[in-house]
Order: C-alpha cells, then sequence, then structure tokens
C-alpha cells in the first residue's frame, strides 16, 4: 500500500477558515478601536448604538401601548406614570417616542441602501465612460441638484401619495446626485491612473475595470458621504412627517409628533420638545459618526 504525502485539505481548510475569521474580527476591532479615539465620534457611535437598541427593544422597553387613546389622561405632565406626558389623545409620549425611532431607522436604512448603489453607479459610468455618457448623467444630475432636497421631496411625495414607502423613493431621488457627482469626480482622477492603464493592455473590459479596480477606491468616499447625508435624511423624513406626508396616524413619528403637539406647545412643552430633541440628537449623532470615517478613510486628511 502506498502512503500519499499530499496535505489533507480537510483539515487545511477549517484552519484557514479559522485565521481568515480571527483576521478580520481583528481589523474590526482595530477599526472600531481608532474610531473611538475621538471623543465627538465616541458620542456618536453612542447615540447611534442606543438608537438601534431602542428600536429593537421597542415592545420591551416601552411601557403602554403606543397606539392606545386615554381620553381621560390627555395632555398629562412627564410624571411616574407618563415618563414623558401624554398627547392630546392621551397616548404615552414616551412609548411613541420609542417605536418612532423604529420608523427613523427604517427610513434611514432603506434610503442609504438604496442611494449608494443608485450614485456609485452612475458616478462611475460617467466618470469612466466621458463624452457623451458623461453628459447626459451629469446633465441629469445637475436638473436634481437644482431643486432644494425638500422642495423636490414634497413633489414626488405630492405626486406619489402620503406613506413611508412613498418618503423611502421621495428622499432617494433627491439624495443620489451628490454621490453621483462624488464618484463621477474620483473616478476622473482614476481612469488615467497606471495601473488602470496596465490592466486594459492585459486585456480587462472595462466592466471588470469598474468593478474590481474603481469602485472599490470610490467606496471610502461614498460611505462617508452617505454616512454624512443621514442627518439630511433623518431631517427631511421628519419634515414631510411634520407636514402629514410621512407615517400615517395613529402609527408614531417623530416629526408628525411635532406637528400634531404644536397647538398645545404653550401649555404642554413636552409635546415638542422631547420628539424634537430626539431628532437633533441623532442628527448631531451620524454627523460626528461621518466626521469620525472621514478622519479615518480618507487618505487625504492624514
Amino acid at each position: 500500500m502506498m502512503l500519499s504525502s499530499e496535505p489533507d485539505n480537510t483539515v487545511i481548510r477549517p484552519e484557514r477558515n479559522r485565521q481568515g475569521w480571527k483576521r478580520g474580527l481583528r481589523r474590526v476591532l482595530n477599526f472600531m478601536r481608532t474610531l473611538m479615539k475621538n471623543p465627538l465620534t465616541a458620542i456618536g457611535v453612542s447615540i447611534i448604538g442606543l438608537l438601534l437598541v431602542v428600536a429593537f427593544f421597542a415592545p420591551w422597553l416601552a411601557t403602554h401601548d403606543p397606539l392606545v387613546q386615554d381620553l381621560g389622561n390627555a395632555l398629562q405632565a412627564p410624571g411616574s406614570q407618563h415618563w414623558f406626558g401624554t398627547d392630546e389623545f392621551g397616548r404615552d409620549q414616551y412609548s411613541r417616542l420609542i417605536y418612532g425611532a423604529r420608523t427613523t431607522l427604517y427610513i434611514v436604512a432603506l434610503v442609504s441602501v438604496t442611494v449608494g448603489p443608485i450614485g456609485l453607479l452612475l458616478g462611475v459610468v460617467a466618470g469612466y465612460f466621458g463624452g457623451k455618457v458623461d453628459s447626459i448623467l451629469m446633465r441629469i444630475t445637475d436638473i436634481f441638484i437644482s431643486f432644494p432636497s425638500l422642495v423636490l421631496a414634497l413633489a414626488f411625495v405630492a405626486a406619489l401619495g402620503p406613506g413611508l414607502e412613498h418618503v423611502v423613493i421621495a428622499i432617494t431621488l433627491t439624495a443620489w446626485p451628490p454621490i453621483a457627482r462624488l464618484a463621477r469626480a474620483e473616478t476622473l482622477s482614476l481612469r488615467n491612473a497606471d495601473f488602470v492603464s496596465a490592466v486594459k493592455l492585459q486585456g480587462a473590459s472595462p466592466l471588470r475595470i469598474l468593478l474590481r479596480h474603481i469602485v472599490p477606491l470610490c467606496l471610502p468616499s461614498v460611505i462617508i458621504r452617505i454616512t454624512m447625508n443621514m442627518a439630511g435624511i433623518i431631517l427631511t423624513a421628519a419634515g414631510l412627517g411634520f407636514l402629514g406626508l410621512g407615517a400615517q396616524p395613529p402609527d408614531p413619528e417623530w416629526g408628525a409628533m411635532i406637528s400634531s403637539g404644536r397647538r398645545y406647545m404653550m401649555e404642554c412643552w413636552w409635546l415638542v420638545t422631547i420628539p424634537g430633541l430626539a431628532i437633533l440628537l441623532n442628527s448631531l449623532a451620524f454627523n460626528f459618526l461621518g466626521d469620525g470615517l472621514r478622519d479615518i478613510l480618507d487618505p487625504r486628511t492624514e
């Protein structure tokens, strides 16, 4: 019987997988350690982490059903029974604020997931191919940028109708142009680089060059821009909710809570102040996180 001198791949492969997981975990920990060195970034990450926890555990953190009305306890001041008071229908403001975090994260997550690929794709295609392709795509981008984002979002929601899904579509349609212009600028600086010329000589197709070489180099700038745009997404969503075009009653949403409480704000300050503080703190948190990511991911800041 002949013995094989080849190594057993069934043993080596799990070991390599474990080493890969360890390296990946070590990189994530080092990245988070570097990110948390900035005090403002650490505050931003903590607030966003708290928002995620609150949204995920809303059914356990809420003290009341956010939709149940109790007209006998309407406009109650903050106290032991209702920590943040009640609204004009006697609904617990604390519980509605907790569930409103879910609505805000839902909008921010969907817009960020959709607007990034759209803006990145259009930007790198325009920057790489240039010519008529660049002119057409950038003229379309200029048309969208020429209108204020809130006004354009209002127009789209008015055409589509109120609702959270329509708010996501409207904000996405107004948020992709800055990302496309950023990706185009990055691509223009990369398309004539030596490594791009080298892979062209090797016979690489334009699609392979874009996906394997240019898009990965544009991703850090795009991620930074999306993170810093999240504050604007929160404000736009709250503005649309304030106008009654976002989440429809009785669903809790921070902008809609401010809108319904503004009629009583002189006597019942908590109806407007507490949701407004939630919008302010989370907007600042995403700005702080964006600044921290820019310091780490953007080599031009070194």
